[in-house]
């Protein structure tokens, strides 16, 4: 039975390079990419918070740590996990705009994130276990530049804001469910249990990756069956087509000028190769003054001379040149060509706006994963399971990320973002009132929290699709800037970076504070981060403020004039 089904899984990934591949169609469609994708973020998160739980145990039995130290070696790992995921993403990003393939990479990404699977189940030192936290990194990196750059590609920027909601939901359900499901499997199973899930997500990560074909691959297969069969044409074809040509020479009156041979004896130079006749300016339909030239139309019974527009002895547009706005941008696509695609993105200040705003926002989600359940604890008593439970408020909202990014489709970014960080400056604050025990506290804490999380999902998926909203922009006024294959791998993978420098600073933020100042101060420092961050956000998001208003106002202007 099982060799029966590996036999058709194979069959459906190899195809003759002569038939287009099984079920093209449906490989290639946007649900089964989404789908595809969204998964692969799953898997990525699920295995990053999936040994949470076993991660101490591994230390002590395994590694043979000693219980002093376990708190100390579970931050370096933590922190070994972000700095991979920083160091590599702008590389993977470059990589993989360098691929001829998408899917190539995400396959790579897969087996890195096996092998480092493999290390943590199986690791007996220290060394091996960092190890395997590097990998993940790496497999992290790689998953999100390429999976989301492959998205882009996919579906194109009317749709983007609406799609990157659902990888917001594929990542907040992870963040939720792995932990929980960690130290379930565990106390029932055991410590190989919980690798046993992962493997088998890993199995259908391998799966759905492996029979993907992406839009491009596609579209050559359907060019190819759309072509027409072209034969030969028959004799009456061939004197129609004779006879078209014959006529498409014919002089139009309104477009030439008839010269006979006793009147204009340049005109008979000209019919054998001499050249344009020069003319006198003509007036043009404005009013000013455009030089022509006559050229001699061939055809052999007539002379015939045809009036052709050239450009004024003062202009430095050639020809063929159709305006001015055409050369400075072929300037300024020759001065992207001679900086790498990085330094391109990086000079844009929409740019690092939107990258400075989502490492605030993973900043003020990831930091609660430092304090929340240690404040539960000391307040209400609840253990791993409660302390678990706790982040749902935070998390729910999420599922409401594809709204958020229509939105932000339709409307733009700037809204969104901004008002996001306004709405959860006084949530913030107000998680202050959370100092006692009780379950009026447990409800005001849930509830500051869901609000908190719908604030936060409102500045997330509109970041998301921030980044394919720049790089559009770019390529619209700059056509060829970063190349054939673009920078969407770059761009996501500097979008990357800063989310994980949030991830980084968040909890190491939050932990240094409630050490020195105490949990209000705490959550004040987090308001005032988030209030202050709005003011970029909304004068960077979908470019600067200052040039929307100029150009509404000069169209206020223009009406009224």
């Amino acid at each position: 039975m099982s060799g029966h089904i590996t036999q058709g899984f194979f069959a459906l990934v190899r195809s003759d390079p002569d038939r287009p591949p099984p079920l093209l169609k449906h490989r290639s469609s946007k649900g089964f990419i989404l789908t595809t994708i969204c998964v692969a973020v799953f898997t990525d998160i699920f295995l990053y918070g999936i040994i949470v739980p076993v991660v101490p145990f591994a230390l002590t039995k395994r590694a043979g740590v000693a219980e002093k130290d376990v708190q100390h070696w579970v931050s370096v790992l933590l922190a070994v996990y972000g700095a991979a995921l920083l160091a590599s993403a702008p590389v993977c990003g470059f990589l993989a705009d360098l691929s001829t393939s998408r899917r190539l990479p995400l396959l790579v990404g897969l087996l890195t994130l096996a092998g480092a699977t493999l290390m943590l189940c199986f690791g007996h030192t220290i060394a091996v276990l960092v190890a395997g936290r590097l990998l993940q990194g790496i497999s992290a990196a790689i998953v999100w530049t390429v999976g989301l750059a492959l998205l882009v590609d996919t579906v194109g920027q009317k749709e983007i804001g609406q799609v990157m909601g659902y990888i917001s939901i594929s990542m907040s359900v992870s963040i939720l469910v792995a932990p929980l499901l960690g130290g379930v499997v565990y106390d029932r199973g055991g410590y190989f249990g919980v690798y046993y899930m992962a493997f088998a997500l890993i199995i259908v990560d391998i799966i759905l990756r492996t029979v993907m074909i992406e839009k491009k691959v596609a579209c050559k297969w359907e060019k190819q069956d759309q072509a027409p069969v072209i034969s030969g044409p028959s004799e009456r074809e061939k004197a129609a087509s004779s006879s078209q040509r014959r006529d498409s020479w014919l002089p139009n009156p309104d477009s030439v000028l008839h010269v006979t041979l006793s009147e204009n004896k340049v005109a008979r130079r000209c019919a054998v190769g001499d050249g344009p006749i020069p003319e006198a300016p003509l007036p043009t339909d404005n009013g000013s003054v455009a030089l022509t030239s006559k050229r001699i139309s061939p055809i052999s019974n007539a002379d015939t001379i045809v009036e052709e527009p050239e450009p004024g002895p003062d202009s430095n547009i050639p020809p063929d040149c159709p305006s001015q706005v055409e050369s400075s941008s072929a300037a300024m696509l020759k001065e992207g060509r001679t900086r790498p695609p990085v330094v391109v993105l990086l000079s844009s200040r929409r740019l690092l706006s939107a990258l400075y705003c989502a490492l605030v926002q993973s900043a003020l989600l990831a930091a609660w994963d430092a304090v929340l359940p240690l404040r539960v604890n000391k307040l209400f008593g609840w253990r791993s399971l409660g302390a678990g439970l706790i982040f749902l408020p935070l998390v729910l909202p999420s599922f409401f990320a594809p709204v958020v990014g229509a939105f932000s489709d339709r409307y733009g970014s700037r809204l969104p973002t901004s008002i996001g960080f306004l709405l959860a400056t006084p949530f913030l604050v107000l998680l202050r009132m959370v100092s006692h025990g009780g379950r009026a506290q447990v409800v005001i804490l849930c509830v500051l929290l869901a609000c908190l999380g719908v604030a936060l999902t409102i500045v997330m998926t509109p970041l998301l699709a921030e980044v394919a909203y720049i790089l559009e922009a770019k390529e619209k006024h700059h056509p060829g800037l970063f190349g054939q294959k673009g920078a969407y791998a770059q761009a996501y993978g500097l979008f990357n970076m800063a989310f994980a420098a949030g991830m980084l600073v968040g909890p190491l933020w939050a932990g240094a504070v409630v050490d020195k100042q105490g949990w209000a101060t705490m959550c004040l420092s987090l308001g005032i981060l988030s209030v202050v961050s709005a003011i970029p956000a909304f004068l960077f998001t979908n470019g600067w403020i200052g040039e929307q208003w100029q150009r509404g106002k000069k169209g206020e202007d223009q009406g009224q004039a």
